[in-house]
């Protein structure tokens, strides 16, 4: 049980009033920081799972061996040796990649289960709206990165 010390004597009808009144805000504050939450952790998990492989930065999707060639100036020597390894590399860091997406999916779902009841109807609808915009967005890049072959 939260007391509030207000001015005015113990017990008084104001003092309950004005308790009341902070609880009210505090939940309704509660409920907004937690839809922000809700839709910027659905934004961090869209723009992961709609990024193209180039990174943030847009352009060339350079490879890794292309990356560090230019980075560190390899030989062509050094860049025969270094294409097995990366090879090797990235099929693991592709699953690893889908598994940690696929996890934050989870931790996001089960947030969004947890939150949706804490919203008005209003409010769970532009929920559902936020959510059903990130998953089309997700679907639309995935179109476009497999009809480019990946």
């Amino acid at each position: 049980m939260t007391i509030f010390f207000v001015t005015g004597e113990w017990g008084s009808r104001s003092m309950v009033i004005k308790g009341a009144n902070m609880r009210r805000k505090n939940y309704k504050n509660m409920k907004q920081t937690l839809t922000v939450i809700a839709a910027i952790a659905l934004g961090a998990f869209s723009s992961a799972q709609a990024q193209p492989p180039g990174g943030p930065h847009g352009g060339g999707h350079m490879n890794p061996l292309e990356e560090m060639s230019s980075t560190l100036n390899l030989t062509d020597a050094q860049k025969a040796k270094v294409q097995p390894i990366v090879d090797q590399a990235k099929p693991q860091l592709q699953t690893i990649h889908q598994e940690a997406m696929t996890k934050a999916k989870a931790v996001i779902d089960a947030s969004i289960t947890q939150i949706r009841p804490l919203l008005t109807p209003e409010q769970q609808t532009k929920l559902d709206a936020i959510t059903k915009a990130h998953e089309d967005l997700h679907n639309a890049m995935k179109e476009l990165h497999e009809a480019k072959g990946k």
